[in-house]
């Protein structure tokens, strides 16, 4: 369709996507194409520590470049489908869908990819989003330099997620399909891939792992886990061995702050804690806490109670 469009069409192309706002059509095009072929000038690189000691690097577009990207997403990347297998990075869909899959049953087995957003490639986000089945050859190359690094996918990019899952679309229906031959249950959430049901586990790491080799992806030989019924089955952070459900660590913690409040009030609370915190504020975050329990297990009634008794302070003229 497009093998024979000119450089006018292509620009044309270009200003009907209304990547930022600009009246002026030559300034537009300039500013499109003096970040894509100057995109490392246009990020911030910094890197936070992960719980396991180790540092993640984060990609941090600037203001202008993060606008065209989140463009971008909203009106090319949104309005392409990606796998029912993909649960992360989509309108809708929440960690209680991760794990929803994977309840009360007999294994569970994580697995997890390694560099995943580096080792996505320029001609793998080219190819999966922006082809000249979709764009002008040109156009294509340009949305794919905005959306880059380096020649890779980043983290903290606004269309970097929706662009993995859609690099993933056919690995996830291919090992999704076979999955349901064999009566496994599988979903991706990002880079973290679970499989539950009866099964053995070797035959699935060795398929993932060939599979992943195809697209120039590595399995994380070191985050291998494998955990029976008879242990404690996490899965994105939920308990799936008998229903979904928060971990007992987090509900504990929660049960403490709302005894602590009802026992001594909440002025008596924050200073016995030493929380130096807006009342409100503070209210505010124990509350987000809650509600997150009960969008896991909307039955818990204890947890009901708290969200009642929040309600009520928050609503209390001095907070």
């Amino acid at each position: 369709m497009w093998k024979y469009i000119g450089t006018k069409e292509c620009n044309e192309f270009l200003l009907s996507l209304h990547l930022f706002n600009c009246q002026n059509t030559k300034k537009y095009l300039k500013v499109l194409y003096s970040i894509s072929n100057n995109i490392e000038k246009n990020y911030n690189i910094y890197k936070i520590k992960k719980r396991n000691g180790k540092y993640r690097t984060i990609y941090e577009p600037n203001s202008l470049l993060k606008h065209i990207q989140s463009q971008i997403l909203i009106n090319i990347l949104n309005n392409k489908s990606i796998s029912k297998y993909a649960k992360a990075y989509h309108k809708g869909i929440s960690l209680k869908d991760n794990a929803l899959p994977h309840i009360n049953k007999e294994m569970i087995l994580k697995l997890d990819i390694v560099n995943f957003f580096e080792n996505i490639t320029f001609l793998d986000i080219y190819n999966s989003c922006f082809s000249i089945e979709y764009f002008p050859k040109s156009v294509g190359m340009l949305l794919t330099y905005l959306c880059t690094y380096d020649g890779h996918l980043t983290q903290g990019s606004p269309t970097s997620a929706y662009i993995s899952n859609l690099v993933m679309k056919d690995f996830d229906n291919i090992l999704g399909e076979w999955c349901k031959e064999n009566n496994i249950s599988y979903t991706r959430y990002s880079d973290d891939m679970t499989f539950s049901g009866n099964f053995n586990p070797s035959e699935i790491i060795i398929k993932v792992r060939k599979m992943l080799y195809k697209l120039g992806l590595e399995l994380n030989e070191s985050k291998i886990h494998i955990v029976p019924k008879s242990a404690s089955q996490v899965v994105t952070g939920i308990i799936v061995n008998e229903k979904a459900q928060v971990s007992i660590k987090y509900r504990k913690a929660l049960r403490q702050e709302m005894y602590y409040i009802k026992k001594f009030g909440l002025t008596s609370h924050l200073q016995k804690k030493n929380i130096n915190i807006d009342k409100a504020k503070y209210l505010n975050k124990l509350y987000g806490k809650i509600i997150y329990v009960l969008q896991i297990n909307a039955n818990a009634q204890e947890f009901i109670k708290y969200k009642e008794i929040l309600e009520n302070l928050l609503t209390l003229s001095d907070i």
